[in-house]
Formats: structure tokens, C-alpha cells, sequence
């Protein structure tokens, strides 16, 4: 009888397909694939190591996890992912009811990790960064209409906040062909968005040729017959070309929708994140995307409280995100992570001012955000339908200016018509606008 194994996904959507790449592989080696952990005889936690939120929360998924081992439930806990590789060997050493702890070079070894494991071995394994697969099939976590397209992996941009070079390593990007590929044939099943992805999508082939393959990547996307839509995130502003403003634009298939992390307007703020720009680039940026893109949605990531952040560093910050009006923003505070340069800067800001700092940015967005959304009403779009409601008698479903797990719906009523299936793309009539979310009726 084949052994049970549930998985726990955590952290980005690029982790998200690396779980999933997992879980074909232990498919193909005869494991059969629960999705209730509480059945499974071994629990898979795929966890992330990014942030301190989000290392926190990983450990307290593991923790529930050997809860359930201690009460029979489960027989084995593997631990991978990005907490897995960051601290390696700290992990069984804290948490030792756990029985594998496996770097992201032995994805590819889960299969073997999970028979040890079940023999009652103790496993530990951690390959090279590099050997972390970037090819093959997927077990898909996410619903049947849409799809995470992974298009590389790693990062060379050195941020000096950020630890993904040290968990991830250097930038590799996948063979065009391979991704062309998967995506034809996802579409022939029913996939109807792809949301390409990777730690910075705008830097895809540069490893490759010296330059940037993406617009030559999306065009060819664009050349599958079937009817899709192509969403872009994680594009750094520095390398937003021409090319590619020109390639959004061109496209129909590609959803008039970019995602840029920003992180800052303050030059010597960025300087100090090893990032480039200013205020001034910045809104160039903005100003031509949306000229060359009418009705484009622009989201970005902020971040608050760096070491250093002045007073006036935050309200130049504050002036330029009311200047821009964001269609879609995400403000982080600044999180200390060890072994990185931004650690060790003496100039660092105690959490309450971090946390007050992000909670006016997230309270200014949500005024523009309820500002930029009534100009959504009276306006026809189409819309993904996810599913129906039944408390409020309404079908919901994302429109183009809406990415999957990040930002937020459209409700809206059928009156006479037939209630549209999931995955369906219909047309809706918009009445009302909330916050973050639209209303409206079915055309």
C-alpha cells in the first residue's frame, strides 16, 4: 500500500511551484498525494525563510504539524523550502520531532528523503543552491483556470535588505523553450492566466545573452492558440525598457496590469538598499507606462523604516505614493535579517516607528485605492469567475486589474441569466465600488 503524503505550501508563488514540482516527483515514484495533512503518514512543510513574519510563521505550522505527530496522526515531518536551506542544520537542532530537513537542491531527492524517513531515519541534505530544478512537471496546487509560469530563479540585484541571493542563490533562467512549452500544453487543459514569475521577471535571459528575453518570452506566449491571458510580475523599474512597455502594449493576451517593486522613492534611501533611482526616475516611469498603456494598473511593493529612514526620507516616501495614486500597493516595514549588509547598519529604527510608518502608508493607500475603484463604475469588464457566494447570493471573480492571491474581487449578481461556471470569462456591468473590492451585474 502506497504511503500517504500531504504537503503545507508557504510563502511566495514561486516557492509554490517548486512545492509543486515536488509533489509530481513523488507522484511518478508511486506516493499517493493527500490534501489534509491529518490524513497523510508523512506531512511535507514547504516552508519560507524570507522575513521575520514569515520565518514565524513557518515554525508555527511545523509546530502544529508535531502536534499531530505526537498524537499518532502522522507518522513523519519533512521540512523544505527556504527555512530549510537558510538555517539548515538549526532546524532539527530546535525542532527535533522533525525528521528530514532538506535544502532546495534536493527537491529533486524528495522522493528518497521520504522512503529514509518512513525507515525511521533521521535525514538531513543540502546539495548546492544550483541543483534546485528549474525544468519538469507540476502537480498544480492552484485552481484549474490559471497558472504560476516560473521563468527563473535566484537574484543578482543584492538588495541589501534582502536575503533571497543567500537562500537562493545567483539569477538562472529557464530555457525559453521548456517554458513555451509547459504553458502550451497547461492551456490545452484549461489554463486560462498565466502569471509569470520569478525573483525579477525584467532580467530573464540576461544570463542567457547579455540582455533581456522577456518581450522576445511573452511574445511567443502570446503565439499559443488558445484563448489566455499573460500577467507580468515582479518587474524591477530600472530595467522596464521600452521593449517591453512596447510589448504590453502590443499584446491583447497580455493583461495591461505590471507589477514593480519599488520599495522607496528616497535616492539616498535606495542608494542604501543598493537600489537604484529616485523620485524623479521613478514618476518618469509611471508617467510613461501609463501613457503608453492607457488604463494599465500599476502595483508596487514599499517599504518602511529602513536604517537611516528620516522624517523627511518618509514623507517624501508619503508625498510620492499620493502623488502616483498607486492602482494596487503593498507596504512592508523594514525586517532585520542576519547576514545581510542592512543588518549590520548602525542606524537602525526601533519596531514601533517601522510599524506606525507602514500603518499611514497602508491607511493613505486604502483612501486612494476606494478613489481609484469608483472610476471603475459604469465601465463593462470582463471578468474571471472564481465561484459564488452564498451569503450574499453573488458570484465572484478577478478582472484584469486584479492578480490572483494579492489583490481583490469583483461580486457581482446574474439577475435572469445562468450563473456563469468557475473558469468562465464573462462580462460585468460595475455598480459599486467598496475599498478594495467592485460590484456589479452580469451583461
Amino acid at each position: 500500500m502506497a504511503a500517504k503524503v500531504g504537503m503545507v505550501n508557504l510563502g511566495c508563488s514561486k516557492n509554490r511551484v517548486d512545492g509543486e514540482m515536488m509533489l509530481y516527483s513523488l507522484k511518478e515514484k508511486g506516493f499517493e498525494l493527500v490534501r489534509d495533512v491529518a490524513y497523510c503518514d508523512v506531512a511535507l512543510i514547504n516552508t519560507c525563510g524570507f522575513i521575520e513574519d514569515a520565518k514565524q510563521e513557518s515554525i508555527e505550522e511545523i509546530l502544529e504539524l508535531v502536534r499531530l505527530k505526537n498524537e499518532g496522526t502522522i507518522q513523519a515531518i519533512v521540512v523544505t523550502g527556504c527555512l530549510a536551506e537558510r538555517y539548515q542544520h538549526e532546524v532539527m537542532k530546535e525542532l527535533y520531532e522533525v525528521d528530514a530537513v532538506v535544502g532546495i537542491g534536493g527537491n529533486k531527492d524528495i522522493a528518497d528523503v521520504i522512503n529514509e524517513v518512513l525507515s525511521r531515519k533521521k535525514v538531513e541534505l543540502y546539495p548546492p543552491k544550483e541543483e534546485l530544478p528549474l525544468c519538469g512537471g507540476r502537480v498544480r496546487s492552484t485552481p484549474f483556470y490559471y497558472a504560476y509560469l516560473k521563468i527563473a530563479e535566484g537574484c543578482d540585484n543584492r538588495c541589501t535588505y534582502c536575503a533571497i541571493p543567500l537562500i537562493r542563490g545567483g539569477f538562472r533562467s529557464r530555457p525559453m523553450d521548456d517554458i513555451i512549452s509547459e504553458a502550451r500544453e497547461l492551456s490545452e487543459k484549461g489554463v486560462k492566466e498565466f502569471v509569470v514569475i520569478a525573483q525579477d521577471t525584467s532580467r530573464y535571459g540576461e544570463d542567457l545573452c547579455g540582455h533581456s528575453l522577456l518581450p522576445e518570452l511573452l511574445h511567443c506566449l502570446c503565439e499559443i492558440e488558445q484563448e489566455i491571458y499573460i500577467r507580468v510580475l515582479y518587474c524591477y523599474p530600472e530595467r522596464i525598457t521600452d521593449e517591453l512597455i512596447e510589448t504590453i502594449a502590443s499584446e491583447p493576451k497580455i493583461l495591461k496590469y505590471i507589477d514593480i517593486p519599488m520599495q522607496h522613492c528616497s535616492g539616498r534611501v535606495l542608494r542604501r538598499m543598493n537600489r537604484r533611482g529616485d523620485r524623479e526616475s521613478l514618476t518618469a516611469l509611471v508617467k510613461k507606462l501609463r501613457e503608453k498603456i492607457p488604463h494599465i494598473v500599476i502595483r508596487t511593493t514599499i517599504m518602511t523604516g529602513f536604517p537611516g529612514e528620516t522624517e523627511e526620507d518618509f514623507e517624501e516616501l508619503s508625498e510620492f505614493v499620493e502623488e502616483m495614486k498607486f492602482d494596487r500597493l503593498g507596504c512592508f516595514a523594514y525586517s532585520q535579517e542576519e547576514n545581510t549588509p542592512a543588518a549590520a547598519m548602525k542606524d537602525q529604527l526601533d519596531e514601533e516607528t517601522k510599524r506606525h510608518r507602514q500603518n499611514i502608508i497602508m491607511e493613505q493607500q486604502g483612501r486612494i485605492m476606494a478613489e481609484r475603484n469608483r472610476t471603475f463604475i459604469g465601465k463593462r469588464l470582463r471578468v474571471l469567475c472564481e465561484g459564488y457566494d452564498r451569503s450574499t447570493d453573488c458570484c465572484y471573480g478577478r478582472t484584469y486589474a486584479d492578480a490572483p492571491e494579492v489583490d481583490g474581487r469583483l461580486y457581482f449578481i446574474t439577475e435572469d441569466k445562468a450563473r456563469p461556471r468557475i473558469g468562465d470569462v464573462v462580462t460585468v456591468a460595475v455598480t459599486d465600488s467598496l475599498e478594495y473590492d467592485l460590484m456589479g451585474v452580469m451583461c
